[in-house]
């Protein structure tokens, strides 16, 4: 498939992955490598909001038996996810569609894992002159709320949603996923500092109270990776949440 965004060839996990993504709009990172990570195994796995793919493909790269699909609203970052796919080799076990995130609530409950990294800035903050970028950032329809839903409605009873937020919008996805049981896993930027970033767990059908993990520390005072966040951004392994 030809992609026509000017892109930059970057490595993820060590160089396991090496994928190609757009120079302006949204870039993965760490957290797009920590949320693949915190998914637990599965066999049929659904992404919402899929960008170039790079989160769905540390995710196969990891679980080498899973299938998974990526749904993604831009095109051109579906084109861009069909080509790493076939650039690492997962063609066959990791796919891409062009499809709204939000208008999945009635699918079939069909995955064993659903996850998102869905956009959860303000939408009070200065938009991006980037459509792409801002669209993929600023929480202008109540993203959060709609892709909870949207992923509930695709999981399995037992299964579980993961996704990536910011620690000031965790409220929106508890409160979506009311009758579910929750698990919130802080990512702590260095010891006493505040976490940014909350990692959302839920087991659907399963109603509990919400639980807090004591979470993962990411780097030492020095600024250099926490060998637990190592062992997981550049030796591939998992984050479990208990």
């Amino acid at each position: 498939m030809d992609v026509i965004v000017d892109c930059t060839l970057d490595g993820f996990l060590d160089g396991r992955i090496i994928a190609a993504q757009p120079k302006a709009g949204f870039r993965a990172g760490h957290d797009t490598v920590l949320l693949a990570a915190a998914v637990p195994a599965g066999r049929k796995v659904l992404e919402l909001g899929s960008g170039a793919g790079i989160a769905s493909l540390c995710y196969a790269r990891r679980v080498a038996d899973a299938e998974v699909l990526g749904v993604e609203i831009d095109p051109d970052l579906v084109a861009i996810a069909i080509d790493n796919a076939a650039r690492n080799g997962l063609s066959e076990r990791a796919r891409f569609l062009a499809g709204d995130a939000r208008a999945l609530a009635d699918a079939a409950s069909e995955f064993d894992q659903v996850f998102f990294n869905p956009p959860f800035h303000s939408p009070e903050g200065t938009a991006s002159a980037n459509p792409a970028l801002d669209r993929a950032k600023r929480d202008l329809d109540s993203n959060i709320t709609a892709w909870t839903k949207s992923a509930l409605g695709a999981v399995c009873r037992n299964g579980r949603v993961t996704a990536m937020l910011r620690a000031d919008r965790v409220q929106d996805m508890i409160s979506a996923a009311a009758n579910h049981t929750v698990t919130l896993f802080p990512l702590i930027p260095r010891r006493g500092v505040a976490p940014k970033r909350v990692i959302v767990s839920v087991i659907a059908g399963e109603a509990g109270p919400v639980k807090t993990r004591a979470g993962l520390v990411l780097h030492r005072t020095d600024g250099e990776a926490t060998p637990e966040a190592d062992a997981i951004l550049r030796g591939g392994c998992s984050l479990p949440l208990g």
